[in-house]
């Protein structure tokens, strides 16, 4: 049967999976969006019938820090990620939404990433983690512009206030 596209809808608290193979969705789940939720339903994928490792690829929707669980486990479990941006699915025919499309659901969003993983796979950019320091980085970077936030929130307070003559004098 040989399995391509395992497919995941994100959402904030449920994930929708599906996989697709050569015939069609071959099955379907939801679970919660966390760690212990998405380690079982990598125990059912790796269950099924001619599941195998090599020939499959986990294809999610990117939703930014709603996949940061998924993500995690799935690198932890060696599995092939594709993370895809809406737009792609969409322009290829994969997702539906606003006005016009067909009532838009999870399970069904599920589905149709499922099928556009095994329809591209020639364009499969696999994810990697970003390094250590990247991550430090980032954190350092966020913490500087909070902290620049609040300066300037304090800024036009402080010049009318003693604290500001006081410097003045020094």
């Amino acid at each position: 049967m040989g399995l391509i596209g395992a497919a995941r809808a994100v959402s904030k608290n449920t994930l929708d999976w599906a996989v697709y193979a050569h015939k069609g969705i071959v099955w379907q789940t939801q679970s919660e969006n966390s760690p212990t939720a998405i380690r079982a339903v990598i125990k059912q994928l790796q269950a099924l019938p001619d599941f195998d490792r090599s020939n499959c690829v986990v294809c999610m929707e990117h939703t930014g820090l709603y996949n940061a669980h998924a993500l995690d486990v799935f690198f932890q479990a060696q599995l092939p990620i594709w993370l895809e941006a809406s737009l792609h699915i969409k322009q290829a025919g994969g997702l539906q939404r606003g006005n016009g499309a067909a009532r838009r659901s999870d399970s069904v969003d599920a589905q149709r990433i499922a099928e556009y993983a095994y329809r591209f796979q020639d364009r499969t950019r696999l994810w990697k983690p970003a390094r250590p320091v990247m991550k430090k980085l980032t954190e350092f970077t966020r913490l500087r512009q909070r902290l620049q936030g609040m300066v300037s929130q304090l800024k036009p307070g402080c010049r009318s206030s003693a604290f500001s003559r006081a410097k003045t004098i020094w």
